[in-house]
Order: structure tokens, then sequence, then C-alpha cells
């Protein structure tokens, strides 16, 4: 039952999240004109928290603007955006082990392995951390079905 009523959650997020605007913002959770709404992806790794980026810190990857919050963190991003970018783009972690992508917000986030999640909501957010090695393999096999997939093309889980 708890299942449902988070698949139901993420479904009514999915339903909400515009169409983007660009073919690279399927791949990449852009919102306000910026990856992660602005988030610096470094201020993760490097201040354990979300800070807010900057205008007069970005760099673009992957045709989609990111920002930062210094210009130490954009250079370092620059030169290893693998290793700051968040998974699955950026889309909720466990939205993506049901085969959906959704919108996430910052404080919704867990390092692992040296890779950065994100995720819907606080609540999400714990039930994450509850599964987390189970959610990141459905979320990583179901990534390569969704990535070139809009959002509103999503409407039935994958459940793995």
């Amino acid at each position: 039952m708890q299942l449902k009523s988070a698949l139901g959650a993420l479904a009514l997020s999915a339903t909400f999240f515009t169409a983007p605007a660009f073919a690279d913002e399927i791949t990449t959770f852009v919102k306000d004109g910026a990856a992660i709404g602005g988030t610096d992806p470094v201020a993760y790794f490097t201040e354990g928290k979300p800070v807010a980026g900057s205008d007069a810190h970005t760099f673009v990857y992957d045709d989609v603007t990111w920002k930062f919050s210094s210009a130490e963190n954009r250079d370092a991003f620059a030169a290893d955006p693998a290793k700051y970018a968040p998974q699955y783009g950026g889309f909720c972690a466990f939205g993506l082990s049901k085969g959906f992508k959704v919108p996430v917000v910052p404080e919704a986030w867990q390092i692992v392995d040296g890779k950065l999640y994100l995720n819907n909501s606080t609540a999400v957010q714990e039930r994450f951390e509850a599964n987390t090695a189970e959610l990141i393999d459905h979320a990583n096999l179901n990534w390569d079905i969704v990535k070139e997939k809009a959002p509103e093309e999503l409407t039935e889980a994958i459940i793995r």
C-alpha cells in the first residue's frame, strides 16, 4: 500500500511538471532556466548542503546552464562534470526507480559512492534512504529506458 501511495504522489508531481522547451532538457531536470533549479551541484560535495548558484558563475554542460555559488565550484564542475552532476540528469532518484522523471527539491539529496542523488521531497528522501541500493539498481536500469523520453510520456510505472 505504501508503494502505491508513493507512486501516486510521484505521478501527481509529474502531472504538474511542464514539458521541456528543448530536447536537451528532456535528459536534464531544468527549472527556472537552470539545471536542478539553479542549485550548485558541487556544494553538495564541498559544503555538505544545497547552496543556491549565481548568475555570475555559470557553465553550459550538455546544452543546459548550470549555476554555481563560486568561480571555484564552477571550475571544479567544468573540469569533471561527471564527478559532480547528479545522477539521472537531476531527476528524482526514487521516481526513476519506478520509471518516472519527477522534479526535485534541493533539500532531498544523498551522496552514495561518490555520486549525487536528488529526490522529490524530504518524505521521498526518507524512503530512498531506507532502501538505497535496490532503488539505485532499479533507477539505473530504468534510466536507459526513459532517458530520452519527456516526463509527460511516462504514464505507467516500470517496476523492476
